[in-house]
């Protein structure tokens, strides 16, 4: 369906169609976005439309369509030049991909400007492309949307910095977006004001003051979206000497960004980009979204700052979904995902993570659905050289692009799955400086999961459950292993006697084979 034909069916939504009215949706192919800003241009095609969708194909181009808005009230020339070419190209690819539907939206720049609607007529005659005008209330909505795909049942507030507006958006920690507001405040067009430094600090302390009006002070947790605050972010990790190098769900305190705030103030820009790979576009804009952040933080008085990679696009897939699929858990869904796709035998996962829970009889929910993630991803690096399998699992991990983790799960996760392939982390290439993002009786039990899945993996035989079982007794320091059947007792050889004990020695308990019956 084109675009504009969408337009005819307005309950279903910006894209048109009802992307999850079955289960049969999560296999819909491909699904993409366009997402014109003030300052640049971007396509995303997602690969189905499952709860935790994968990422096809991802494009930015700076355009700066917004650079001198304040002094023309028009969109730049050579933006629109630039922002013109990279729609054509991505019309192309999208059409080589067979993307359907492919949904073009417009935030700021394009719906402010003076040539705005030209700009539009344009693109869709050169590339047929008709692109969606939404205002800054809907923008807030989308984005803490694009939030909520990451982290269900998030609560706190939003705010998505574009190069032309900012937005705030609360969310209530029940899936639903609550007030919303939006304001001028873009680096980009802040840049354009003819104002000495101290005049331009008490313009954004006002307009900062005027967008929260209606939000509570002392939120929980502020949620930052956008490429400026993501470039602040990644300033932040290089000034802490921070080990993992993932923007999403990294965390920050009010006190700590306060400083990075002044040590951006104090250093040399050329000098932060190469430290962090910023492009001169997106630095040149940093200083000034600073100036923002430093004013937003004093005012709302968040006791966390997380940031999140998702907003606007991933709203708009968000918002698609039925309840029952915005349920349901990102990381475990994503993992179910990989494993019917890269594991040798896909749905023994399952069965490992029930015979490795009785393991961790205290273990709560949180804890439990990494420990379920683990088993769904413990194979699924197999075609990995044995050498270096172990440092793989890890590293995919630690980097993937999985929502629903923090920083210090993704290094849990990452522990148990290298611990699947090797019993030491020596000669792994594994970067120490990790574990202190991780407290200590952490380490130890993410080591004791991928010892146990280590062991378990030996019994990979289609119902693991009737072959043989664990069970723990944290009082007597007892692991006792259950064989039921003549074929656990021929798998249960050399090597699986050698895991078994090893498994044992990391819990520090006694190992037991008993009898079955």
């Amino acid at each position: 369906m084109r675009a504009e034909e969408a337009e005819i069916h307005p309950e279903w939504g910006p894209f048109g169609v009802p992307l999850f009215d079955g289960p049969e949706a999560q296999s819909l192919a491909r699904v993409g976005v366009i997402d014109i800003g003030s300052n640049s241009v971007r396509m995303v095609i997602f690969d189905g439309a499952a709860r935790s969708p994968a990422y096809f194909f991802n494009e930015k181009i700076l355009c700066g369509l917004g650079m001198g808005f304040s002094e023309t009230g028009r969109l730049h020339p050579e933006g629109k030049e630039r922002a013109l070419a990279a729609l054509r190209r991505f019309a192309r690819l999208a059409e080589a991909a067979e993307v359907s539907p492919l949904l073009a939206v417009a935030t700021a720049a394009v719906r402010d400007a003076q040539d705005g609607l030209a700009f539009r007529e344009q693109v869709r005659a050169e590339t047929g492309l008709a692109i969606r005008v939404i205002d800054g209330a809907e923008e807030a909505r989308l984005s803490a949307q694009g939030v909520l795909l990451g982290w269900p049942g998030a609560a706190g507030l939003i705010c998505d910095i574009g190069g032309s507006s900012m937005e705030l958006a609360e969310l209530k920690g029940s899936g639903k977006v609550g007030h919303r507001a939006t304001s001028d405040l873009g680096p980009l067009k802040l840049l354009g004001m003819k104002a000495d430094k101290k005049s331009l600090r008490t313009h954004i302390k006002a307009e900062v003051a005027t967008l929260a009006t209606g939000f509570a002070e002392g939120t929980e947790r502020l949620f930052l979206v956008g490429g400026s605050w993501r470039a602040i972010a990644r300033i932040d990790m290089e000034r802490r000497g921070y080990p993992l190098k993932v923007l999403h769900e990294y965390r920050m305190t009010p006190r700590g960004i306060l400083e990075t705030l002044k040590y951006i103030a104090e250093t040399d820009i050329n000098e932060l980009r190469g430290r962090t790979g910023t492009s001169a576009e997106r630095m040149r804009l940093v200083p000034m979204a600073a100036e923002v952040l430093r004013a937003l933080v004093r005012k709302l008085q968040p006791r966390e700052i997380a940031v999140s990679s998702y907003g606007i696009r991933e709203g708009l897939l968000y918002e698609q979904m039925s309840d029952a699929l915005k349920a349901r858990d990102p990381l475990i869904e994503a993992a179910r995902h990989s494993e019917a796709q890269l594991s040798r035998m896909p749905g023994f996962g399952r069965k490992l993570y029930h015979f490795v829970e009785p393991l961790f009889p205290r273990a709560k929910h949180d804890k439990k659905r990494l420990i379920r993630a683990a088993c769904l991803l413990h194979d699924v690096s197999w075609r990995a050289h044995p050498d270096y399998r172990a440092e793989v699992c890890f590293d995919n991990a630690t980097r993937a692009n999985l929502g629903g983790m923090t920083h210090a799960e993704r290094v849990y996760l990452g522990l148990a799955l290298l611990h699947r392939y090797k019993s030491s982390r020596v000669g792994t290439g594994f970067n120490a400086e990790l574990l202190t993002l991780l407290p200590a009786d952490q380490v130890r039990e993410a080591e004791i999961l991928g010892r146990a899945m280590r062991f378990g993996a030996m019994f990979a035989v289609t119902n693991l459950a009737d072959h043989g079982a664990l069970s723990f007794r944290p009082k007597r320091r007892e692991l006792i292993l259950r064989l039921h059947t003549d074929a656990a007792r021929d798998l249960f050889g050399e090597v699986a006697l050698a895991r078994f004990n090893a498994l044992a020695a990391a819990m520090d308990v006694t190992p037991i084979i008993a009898k079955a019956g």
